[in-house]
């Protein structure tokens, strides 16, 4: 199978690999080289006419485009513009059945909730601390056993010299990360003259265990690593107590992102995921999608499939919200695909975005959270957050994410707190890569059905939630990134 089309409205096919000049495809015979994941005219297209794919528009036509012509940003732009008014128009839903109820092994918590992993997590309220954090790290690697099965700090440049909302999202998102069930124990790492105060951080944390979160202030004390090792040491203890033990599947909670997108994404790897989507809430769990950017003119899709006028009113606030923050910094809205995505084959923001709330299955959405909040409704939720990948994958780990989704055709080594599996688009990259690559959707342009495909990415996820490291664990690529939209001091 060298091409497919969509939707049977599409007036362009999708080259599932290179097509040459002269070749026939469906009657259409190709003008010119088409790169794979590209799209090539499958009849004439008027200037100023809408190119559809996947049954929508993806942008309008700057010319005449003559049937087997190559389609992309040379003769196609965007139709999107600002801020839009949308109307609720509720779309059915499928009832998703599960099946037979699946079960993972993992760490259940004193609050009831699950966890996939048993580690120890340092985090650096100020970027000051943040040598000291690593040294701790280093220096304390002979905790790492039994049960406890990692000793990890997430370094940042923030918690001091910020102002307003970008105090107040590193503040929220740190504290999140403290709650995140799979550290088994959390060490709170200090300077003591930051902006982001002990007694703030406290305050944003809410209640904790004390046998679970330690706190260290450095100026107050003597010899922070002397100190630190032996707070450490408890932690360990505390977390060593965990054991793995069978948990249903509806416990999980898992982000899904796509980053280093291409002309596959919406037709192999985003699909996949989706379909896995609908099988984890069959199950009784949780999926979170993100990256509002990457939503804007395919944000109707899920606005009409959200569960009642209230959600939809909160994913209207989100979307033109995140409208205004571009506007307001003198940004075009509608720029987003980058060089990468554009030599993959994704022409506007149209065409990026479609492929990417696919991701999203079919479920209805039943839950919109903000940045630095954490899951509470189980089912498909939207979490407001931007299109880079580290911001957004530091984001959903923050809102409770075991386990990260994340769709490429070009690959990235990058990973979040949260275990990170990278799904490839394409069979390429899957071969080329391996030590970036977890998981291949590309057998589905050779033939393999999205169903088949997301039941085998379900399968794979019991593995990675029951134990099994993902490239990026392997490789020690573990980061954050905070979002910030202001001054810094």
């Amino acid at each position: 199978m060298k091409s497919i089309q969509i939707h049977p409205q599409d007036n362009v096919l999708v080259a599932l690999s290179p097509l040459e000049k002269g070749e026939t495809l469906q009657g259409v015979t190709a003008l010119e080289n088409v790169p794979q994941g590209h799209k090539m005219a499958l009849r004439d297209i008027r200037a100023g006419e809408n190119v559809i794919k996947y049954g929508f528009p993806i942008g309008h036509a700057l010319q005449d485009i003559p049937a087997g012509s190559w389609v992309h940003t040379h003769n196609v732009k965007t139709n999107l513009a600002g801020e839009m008014d949308y109307t609720y128009q509720p779309a059915d839903a499928p009832l998703l059945t599960a099946g037979e109820k699946r079960t993972f092994r993992g760490f259940m918590r004193p609050d009831g909730r699950a966890a996939i992993r048993n580690e120890i997590w340092i985090i650096p309220t100020v970027g000051c601390v943040n040598s000291v954090a690593e040294k701790l790290v280093r220096d304390n690697q002979h905790l790492v056993s039994g049960s406890v099965e990692g000793l990890y700090t997430f370094t940042h440049p923030y918690g001091c010299s910020q102002m307003g909302e970008d105090h107040e999202n590193t503040r929220k998102l740190l504290a999140a990360l403290c709650r995140h069930p799979n550290a088994g124990g959390v060490l709170v790492l200090s300077l003591g003259c930051e902006n982001l105060t002990l007694a703030q951080f406290q305050s944003e944390l809410g209640q904790w265990d004390d046998n679970r979160v330690k706190f260290l202030v450095c100026q107050d004390v003597e010899d922070e690593y002397e100190e630190g090792a032996k707070l450490l040491k408890e932690l360990a203890e505390y977390a060593g107590q965990f054991t793995r033990e069978e948990i249903p599947a509806g416990k999980l909670v898992i982000g899904m992102k796509c980053g280093g997108s291409d002309g596959l994404s919406g037709v192999t790897a985003n699909p996949t995921v989706g379909a896995f989507s609908d099988l984890m809430i069959a199950q009784g769990g949780t999926t979170i999608l993100t990256e509002v950017p990457e939503m804007f003119g395919a944000e109707t899709l899920l606005m009409n499939r959200c569960e009642n006028k209230q959600i939809f009113d909160k994913t209207v606030d989100m979307i033109n919200d995140f409208k205004q923050y571009f506007i307001s910094h003198n940004q075009v809205v509608y720029e987003n695909p980058s060089p990468g995505n554009k030599a993959g084959g994704i022409t506007t923001l149209e065409d990026k975005s479609l492929g990417c709330v696919q991701k999203g299955g079919s479920a209805k959405v039943v839950d919109v959270i903000g940045y630095a909040e954490q899951v509470t409704v189980p089912g498909l939720n939207l979490l407001t957050g931007p299109g880079n990948d580290l911001v957004s994958a530091t984001a959903l780990t923050a809102a409770g994410a075991h386990l990260i989704l994340f769709t490429t055709g070009r690959g990235t080594p990058f990973g979040a707190p949260a275990p990170t599996v990278k799904i490839a688009t394409n069979n390429r990259l899957f071969n080329h890569k391996k030590g970036w690559i977890d998981f291949n959707a590309g057998p589905i342009a050779e033939g393999e059905s999205i169903p088949a495909a997301g039941q085998r990415l379900f399968d794979a996820v019991i593995e990675y939630a029951s134990g099994k490291q993902t490239q990026s664990e392997m490789t020690g690529c573990r980061s954050i990134a905070i979002f910030k939209g202001g001054v810094t001091l």
